[in-house]
């Protein structure tokens, strides 16, 4: 199945390793990403802050340019990147519409690349190729908040309590935790500025994992990710513990669990180096 790819900024700067897992899973699952051709930064984690009209062209432009490619959905796996992606769907579709300089129809549908890949077909496909599951992998699946809410903006039903990252660790045959911390804030663009919130917010996610029994995060976020997996020695320190805490990203346990030759690659860019873990649990 084709479908039309918008990467973000990030994916190809600190969160290459998820690029190279999305680029590594998607033949598996017969998925041919089309990078969007002359797509832009969609202004996350900024521009709305200080520009609106600039927070909506942004993302308008990276719309209209899907939908004259071809009209295909439109799969973005950046949390940031879907957010700005619905809300300048949400102003096209309004009254602002008519004040923004795009052409655009309406007729592609934005996916969040996690809802995309955990449709019904995508995991009955992805069962059949399980060759090494994650067996007794204990994980707390970690959304953040950008790619659920606001709901009248992203359109989801349950963005209080998501269940497919749940629904695909079970076909990869980990074991995901319940616990009630999956879509609170992780700080997100705040890593620079405001170090102490994302300190104070990771600690506080670090505790409630371990409280569920979870040996690791498993996110679909490269914000998320970077702020738990980057900061977690800071966090250590700070707090006199010594939280050890891999975080996966979703698309790199797809590859352990079919035996993707890259996958070890795409681990050994984490600042959390998961391997011990996973020779604990005869994973690798």
């Amino acid at each position: 199945m084709k479908v039309t790819y918008y990467p973000g900024c990030s994916l190809e700067g600190t969160a290459v390793d998820y690029a190279a897992s999305i680029a590594g899973i998607a033949p598996l699952l017969d998925v041919e990403l089309v990078e969007l051709f002359d797509w832009n930064c969609c202004g996350a984690s900024s521009a709305h802050s200080f520009n609106h009209r600039l927070a909506l062209d942004l993302p308008a432009r990276n719309l209209a340019l899907a939908e004259k490619a071809g009209r295909r959905d439109v799969v973005a796996p950046c949390a940031l990147c879907f957010n700005r992606l619905k809300t300048a769907e949400k102003a096209l579709q309004g009254p602002e519409g008519d004040k923004l300089d795009v052409h655009y129809r309406g007729e592609i549908k934005i996916w969040d690349l996690l809802d995309y890949l955990t449709q019904d077909a995508f995991l009955k496909t992805l069962a059949a190729k399980v060759t090494a599951p994650l067996l007794n992998l204990q994980a707390v699946c970690y959304y953040g908040c950008l790619v659920a809410r606001p709901p009248e903006i992203t359109g989801k039903v349950d963005y209080e309590n998501p269940q497919n990252m749940e629904r695909l660790l079970e076909v990869l045959g980990a074991t995901p935790l319940d616990w009630s911390f999956k879509t609170d804030c992780c700080g997100a663009g705040l890593a620079i500025a405001k170090p102490d919130i994302i300190d104070t917010l990771g600690q506080r996610l670090y505790e409630q994992a371990l409280a569920a029994g979870a040996e690791c995060f498993v996110v679909s976020c490269q914000m998320c990710q970077a702020n738990l997996d980057l900061a977690q020695e800071r966090i250590s320190r700070k707090f006199g513990q010594d939280y050890y805490l891999p975080v996966f990203y979703f698309t790199e346990l797809i590859g352990l669990a079919v035996g993707h030759p890259q996958a070890p690659q795409w681990l050994a860019r984490h600042l959390v180096d998961p391997m011990p873990l996973l020779k604990m649990k005869g994973l690798a």
